[in-house]
């Protein structure tokens, strides 16, 4: 078991103040909408100037993000159906991304934000691909017409599904994805915020059939159910993400109260977030590490 504090340099803008990027936190985790998230950054002045274009740039831009096409030879990339009981609608779709080649292969899940499917996700699968993995990004909004289009929609959906039916499609998803004939039965997970959350869900209720679990500042598991997870556990955190960073303590103790075989790590001046390269507030460096990491720990875990 092993803490580690991680340096990193600060957010990729930094004349982006810090009181909107609390503010854009609340907006990504719902706690109020896009209108209000504009409107309360207009009304900061800021070197006498209004922070609205400080939350204009921080609204996600995809395309300029995208770090693997789907037509890279290293991979191939396409959408999947399958079952999934006792879940939104009783079927899911997910994007299923296998390395160029017959297989089997390790496999890993990629579990999206509170706002479905979106084309950062997919990019994040690509990339898992890339470095020899079958990779799965369900999206939980499927079973009610899929990801919109837009993040604004997609949040605004996903808050209107049925938590446990929605975690339910994840569980699903995750039980396809390593029983797939592609798959080497071998299964790791990763998410970011949400889906970060819903990777320590997963420990919990696949037991023996996850290998290995990396979440992205994620809500943690409750204490009384740490007992049930046996895969090894590499906890990413930012440092300034106050909420999230709150159930640590609780967290740490339950996972060394039952012996848990997790690795934590700390990268100081980074938000909440820092991974996703489609908003500033990215860490290129940050995030390159993090990935690195995630994947040497896939592959000790998972081999390749």
């Amino acid at each position: 078991m092993a803490e580690e504090q991680t340096q990193a340099p600060s957010a990729r803008d930094p004349e982006i103040d810090r009181r909107v990027f609390d503010l854009y936190d609340e907006y990504c985790h719902g706690y109020i909408d896009r209108r209000e998230f504009l409107s309360r950054a207009a009304a900061l002045t800021i070197g006498g100037v209004s922070a609205l274009w400080m939350a204009q740039a921080l609204l996600p831009r995809y395309a300029e993000a995208q770090t693997i096409s789907f037509t890279d030879p290293r991979i191939r990339a396409n959408y999947v159906e399958y079952d999934s009981p006792g879940g939104t609608s009783g079927t899911m779709r997910g994007y299923l991304v296998q390395p160029s080649g017959d297989g089997p292969f390790p496999a890993v899940v990629v579990i999206h934000e509170n706002r479905g499917l979106n084309p950062h996700i997919e990019d994040v699968a690509r990339r898992a691909a890339a470095a020899g993995f079958l990779a799965l990004a369900p999206d939980g909004l499927s079973p009610v017409g899929g990801y919109p289009g837009n993040d604004d929609d997609g949040r605004t959906l996903q808050r209107s599904l049925e938590p446990a039916r929605l975690d339910q499609d994840m569980i699903n998803s995750a039980r396809y994805l390593k029983g797939h004939e592609l798959s080497n039965g071998q299964l790791g997970a990763t998410g970011f915020c949400w889906g970060g959350g819903m990777t320590n869900r997963l420990a919990v209720e696949l037991g023996s059939d996850l290998q290995a679990g990396v979440p992205f500042y994620g809500a943690t598991a409750a204490s009384e159910d740490v007992h049930r997870i046996e895969a090894a556990i590499l906890i990413i955190y930012a440092s300034h993400d106050p909420r999230i960073n709150a159930m640590w303590p609780e967290y740490e103790a339950a996972l060394k109260e039952h012996g848990v075989d997790y690795e934590m790590e700390m990268y100081e001046g980074t938000l909440h977030g820092f991974h996703n390269n489609s908003t500033p507030r990215y860490n290129e460096a940050a995030a390159a590490l993090a990935w690195n990491r995630t994947v040497g720990f896939w592959r000790r875990h998972l081999g390749v």
